[in-house]
């Protein structure tokens, strides 16, 4: 079993995975978990079964996370319905997404590409982060935010269009069951 879809396991129920009916019984009703299990799969090496699989979810959930996007471990789908990540995007550990957010490319002009979105982030409902940005550690982007252009680490970004307020811990409370260094 892969340890990054652990992580991931974890951070979407705050239990470890264990091999039991407990465990089973969550596969098999959290529909964001066994996306998350089989994109992991896919995105490190996937066979074309895998992938038309995983293309089938993506349909039936509206999940539409490429897998060439690089995510880091600990990814929590909230309410994980019509969830957009662009190919190109790099996303770091311990991310929240949320309903109807997109990460996306810009396809022109100076902000061509894809964003890079740092650790402790928190991307509320039906927000947008857009082209070739940097979003910085522990952010939150509140709902129905749209984002085009860089944020500073500690911040939270609120509007249409946004404006950054500093915040130190911003994400304190949003994000829980941290993976990696802050694992204890």
């Amino acid at each position: 079993m892969n340890d990054r879809w652990k992580k991931d396991y974890y951070r979407m129920t705050g239990e470890k995975y264990k091999n039991g009916i407990k465990s089973f019984a969550t596969m098999r009703f959290s529909h964001q978990i066994k996306y998350m299990k089989l994109w992991r799969k896919v995105s490190e090496k996937g066979n074309i079964v895998d992938k038309i699989r995983l293309h089938i979810k993506a349909k039936k959930y509206g999940l539409e996370i490429s897998p060439k996007a690089k995510i880091g471990e600990g990814l929590y789908l909230g309410h994980a319905f019509e969830i957009t990540v662009a190919g190109g995007a790099i996303i770091g550990a311990n991310v929240n997404l949320h309903k109807g957010c997109t990460i996306g490319a810009e396809n022109r002009g100076e902000r061509k590409g894809c964003p890079i979105i740092g650790e402790k982030v928190y991307v509320g409902i039906n927000s947008t982060i857009v082209g070739n940005i940097h979003v910085g550690n522990d952010v939150m982007i509140a709902p129905n935010t749209f984002v085009n252009f860089d944020v500073p680490d500690h911040s939270i970004v609120v509007g249409n269009p946004a404006s950054i307020h500093k915040k130190e811990n911003a994400t304190q409370g949003y994000i829980a069951f941290c993976v990696g260094k802050e694992e204890g």
